[in-house]
């Protein structure tokens, strides 16, 4: 993976050497764009300032008398994202259009809102959407699915005639939320072996494989193909900066979320062979990078609607929350436990496992003020929790199936809850385990458990058939099932409500109290939370008072403060009762109407002294956390830093997940 410093310079990360003539073809690259907005850690990224590098690379001087550029995307731009849980993808539609993008390969969160709404957004975009060995056969004989190109011929401004082609990898298909039946996958070298020969009958001087697979996928598509068959292939899928030569074949793929581009110049070589030169360059989306006006204004309308409601704060957390992909697809995450530990004791399950893709903010929250619009980016999936009986035998098929691919960056890697396995990662796919408990005992193949999850996960997606319902061709039986399960983003917002002793729900009740109450018993044990004022501070002794008693006589019964409760026995779990089965606990999402929490002070005044207050919290943190060593950019403190109105948050991190020989 590359690993430079993000810059606002142009990176060169390879070249052949032959720069001293114009290029024959100018190329950009880009794959998984999700989020729009610029985010608050370099690179920024935001389609604002992704657009201003577009366009210079487009119509800059310097770049006078050469061919026009051509922009190729590799997948993954209609979910997901807090926009399209809103618009199923359309607001992409112009950003994608805007780039002057040329062709796309398919990627599987294209296909997040169903077959048909993907074929409504590709009508609307100016590019052909390529797609090569994934047949439909309810569409007719030889038929991609959702009616997408298998191969595309294009001409440069120069005359050069450039041939493309789409693939995916065969666990592509697993990752799709629903397909029709039927499909015929077909190996990726093999189709691209039976389809280029006649891309060159119609006069191809180049081939690009423009693909959506992870890493590995395409060097092999480089390695199981004819040295000179494919010149270039632009990947898609993987998250990160990379590029390797591979059997004459170069294999690129260009960050995701708007934060990378790759600029591509390819000169025909002067040896008499019908060979290319590549010059690739590296470009980062920084803060440094002007936004593009127009871009600027097209955003403001895409999320205008959006913003009063995203922009509340809704917690606060004193750890920093790890939401890397780097980090939740290879090891256990602070965060990842604590959602994990919350789906769990929301519906008193025995354990809980969720695909680490589940988590999409691909970065670390640093300590401080969490808005909705961070719960909303972290979870934005569709699909709610459920629960489910399965035995110890099924578990464990879905614990091999969670790391049987590590370690590649799959999203199918567990997160966990009062769950402890260790793994071998040099052992076969399938026989990877070497231990597994659940709690204190260990794990027994015969026994049922309760386990709470993703829906995803439950219709066998990202390859958990183990975890699939009766019904449905498999042996796990619902407890809540989809139509009454909550989301995690609406559970997390619950929790979060539940916190506060200023703002809460106008319409907090008995049930709710109780409900949360036990949760907080339980999840604080593991995860403590911190008090919002400190004992002598102005206000303390108010607060700490509506903190702790409740409301006898008014609209509300507050949860009890649960700091200094670490050592209190864990007390047996009541019964939840959920939709259809008596008491509904369902809250109004209109949570803050009626709030009487004052404004929240969003923005700190210059980075110095937001880097004194992470240094701090960090420090904090890191001594609860019980870690060893000591973190670089943490200075000792003796205060809690915090806000007045809710409590802070402090997941941490357990050992539940160990690894051998990886």
């Amino acid at each position: 993976m590359e690993d430079d410093e993000p810059t606002v310079n142009e990176v060169l990360t390879y070249s052949s050497g032959a720069t001293d003539s114009p290029p024959d073809l100018r190329l950009l690259h880009y794959n998984d764009v999700y989020h729009v907005e610029a985010g608050s850690r370099e690179p920024v990224g935001g389609i604002s300032r992704f657009q201003t590098l577009c366009n210079y690379y487009k119509g800059d001087s310097r770049f006078h008398g050469q061919p026009d550029l051509i922009p190729l995307f590799s997948g993954d731009a209609f979910n997901p994202s807090l926009e399209s849980s809103v618009t199923k993808g359309s607001h992409m539609i112009p950003v994608l259009n805007n780039i002057g993008t040329v062709a796309a390969c398919v990627g599987n969160h294209d296909l997040d809102f169903g077959i048909p709404q993907f074929e409504y957004l590709a009508q609307q975009c100016t590019f052909p959407w390529l797609l090569a060995n994934v047949m439909d056969p309810a569409l007719g004989d030889d038929v991609p699915l959702g009616h997408a190109q298998k191969t595309l011929i294009i001409t440069s401004s120069n005359g050069t005639k450039i041939g493309l082609i789409g693939l995916v990898e065969q666990e592509w298909l697993d990752t799709l939320n629903s397909t029709p039946p039927n499909l015929i996958f077909k190996s990726a070298s093999a189709t691209a072996e039976e389809l280029i020969p006649g891309l060159r009958e119609q006069g191809a001087e180049i081939i690009i494989a423009i693909t959506h697979q992870r890493e590995p996928n395409d060097n092999k598509l480089a390695e199981q193909t004819k040295p000179g068959l494919i010149d270039i292939i632009l990947g898609g899928h993987d998250h990160y900066y990379q590029h390797s030569l591979i059997n004459g074949t170069h294999i690129l793929r260009s960050g995701s979320d708007f934060k990378q581009l790759s600029y591509i110049e390819a000169r025909r070589k002067t040896d008499g062979s019908q060979g290319w030169d590549f010059s690739i360059y590296r470009r980062d989306v920084v803060k440094a990078i002007a936004e593009d006006a127009a871009t600027v204004e097209l955003v403001d309308k895409m999320t205008s609607a959006l913003k009063s409601k995203l922009e509340k704060p809704i917690g606060y957390t004193a750890a920093p929350l790890d939401a890397r992909f780097t980090t939740v697809r290879l090891r256990e995450s602070n965060l990842g436990n604590f959602v994990c530990d919350l789906m769990r004791y929301y519906y008193q399950g025995d354990c809980c496992i969720m695909a680490a893709g589940t988590i999409r903010g691909d970065q670390v929250y640093p300590p401080g003020v969490l808005k909705v619009k961070d719960i909303m980016n972290c979870f934005p999936f569709e699909d709610p929790v459920v629960v489910v009986k399965v035995t110890g035998k099924a578990l464990l098929a879905a614990l091999e199936n969670s790391v049987g691919k590590y370690p590649a960056l799959e999203g199918r890697f567990p997160q966990v809850s009062n769950i402890t396995l260790t793994f071998d990662a040099s052992k076969p796919e399938g026989s990877r385990i070497l231990s597994t408990s659940i709690g204190s005992e260990p794990l027994d193949h015969d026994r049922e458990y309760t386990l709470v999850t993703r829906d995803y996960m439950v219709r066998g997606k990202d390859g958990f058939d183990s975890l699939t319902l009766e019904g449905e061709g498999g042996t796990a039986k619902s407890i809540v099932s989809e139509e009454n399960g909550m989301l995690i983003s609406m559970i997390l917002r619950q929790y979060f409500m539940s916190l506060k002793v200023l703002g809460r729900w106008k319409n907090w009740n008995a049930s709710l109290g109780r409900h949360w109450g036990g949760v907080h018993d339980r999840l604080h044990l593991s995860h403590p939370v911190r008090e919002p004022v400190r004992p002598g501070e102005p206000g303390a002794e108010e607060l700490a008072r509506r903190a702790s008693a409740p409301e006898r006589e008014g609209r509300t019964e507050e949860v009890p403060s649960l700091v200094g409760k670490a050592q209190q026995a864990e007390r047996p779990a009541k019964r939840q009762k959920h939709a259809g089965d008596g008491t509904d606990i369902h809250v109004s999402d209109s949570e803050d109407e009626g709030s009487d929490m004052p404004p929240v002070a969003m923005e700190m005044e210059g980075r110095d002294r937001e880097l004194v207050v992470m240094r701090k919290v960090m420090r904090k943190w890191w001594r609860v956390a019980g870690l060893k060593g000591h973190p670089a950019m943490c200075d000792e403190v003796d205060e809690d830093f915090g806000v007045h109105w809710t409590r802070g948050i402090c997941p941490r991190l357990e050992g539940r997940i160990r690894m051998v020989n990886g």
